[in-house]
């Protein structure tokens, strides 16, 4: 046999990291603009910006991102009186698809703020300059990085773009989804994965009602026929779930994930996740480091014993 092979198309390619930052700004922020000849995307991590552009303004608000093309003017302004935190990656790319980020404001879901939150770890450990220092115009490498955190920086960005593509040219809005045509299973389907793509966010029934194109009662009526519970109730369930997948990770501390999961205080957070599970977030931290030094000891029995 003859092995012919294909080369892989890379409509969305990475080249070039400019800066990668995490800034915590104070209310009364004011930036009075640039243009530079890469790309560069803003995203709003917590509270609320103005951000001005040759040909518009825009208002981001939280887990909303913003594309810069190269040689774009763009300022930025705080707005309210939370201070905000501000995510910003600049970098090249070669990629004629990347036009269709031009004039485009993206509100994230939990897939896409997760990828962002991994580029933002593996920076950490690929290059010694702080995240938080504006001023700095070139990252540099660590000497202590991680094994692949560059690829892993350009892999999880693409991966963004291409989620960010997709999501916008190959799935139709769920809203529009004609549920009163379907059979009860796929309203509760299409439903469950609204309700997981909102997941960082605090819904209400009418919020949910109106995307889904569903009244109140009938919405209450399915979710306690299919999951046996209120829909509000199993959209906790959903987020509690997180919160202990988040702590089991270990990269964010109770304050952050609360906050990642929109929870008004880490009050509320704390007494939802004991309301699910019967612990508090530290009482299941330490059961599961307990759990896992138990495991990795028993582990270690055996392998002595043989």
């Amino acid at each position: 046999m003859t092995y012919i092979s294909t080369k892989l198309r890379q409509p969305i390619r990475i080249t070039d990291i400019i800066t990668i930052h995490y800034f915590e700004y104070m209310k009364n922020f004011y930036f009075p603009g640039e243009s530079h000849n890469f790309w560069e995307m803003l995203c709003v991590d917590k509270g609320e910006v103005e951000v001005q552009t040759d040909h518009k303004t825009y208002t981001l608000k939280r887990g909303q991102m913003i594309f810069h093309k190269p040689m774009e003017f763009h300022a930025i302004k705080a707005l309210g009186k939370a201070a905000p935190n501000l995510i910003a990656i600049s970098f090249k790319s070669p990629s004629t698809q990347m036009s269709f980020f031009n004039n485009k404001v993206f509100s994230l879901n939990t897939v896409e703020k997760i990828l962002i939150s991994k580029i933002i770890s593996e920076a950490k450990s690929a290059f010694s300059t702080p995240l938080n220092v504006p001023s700095i115009e070139q990252v540099e490498r660590s000497d202590t990085a991680l094994f692949g955190a560059e690829q892993l920086i350009k892999i999880y960005l693409e991966e963004l773009l291409i989620a960010l593509i997709r999501k916008e040219t190959h799935t139709p809005p769920l809203k529009h989804a004609p549920f009163s045509k379907t059979s009860k299973a796929n309203t509760f389907e299409s439903i469950t994965n609204y309700l997981e793509a909102h997941i960082c966010e605090m819904l209400t029934v009418e919020t949910i009602c109106n995307d889904n194109l569903i009244s109140r009662s009938c919405l209450q009526s399915l979710f306690h026929e299919r999951a046996n519970r209120g829909v509000i109730d199993y959209f906790h369930n959903l987020k509690i779930n997180l919160a202990k997948q988040l702590i089991r990770e270990g990269n964010l501390n109770f304050t952050q994930i609360a906050d990642f999961l929109s929870y008004s205080s880490i009050g509320h957070f704390s007494n939802q996740f004991k309301k699910f599970t019967q612990m508090s977030p530290s009482e299941y931290a330490s059961s599961i480091k307990l759990l896992s030094e138990n495991t990795a000891n028993s582990f270690s029995q055996i392998f002595v014993s043989e």
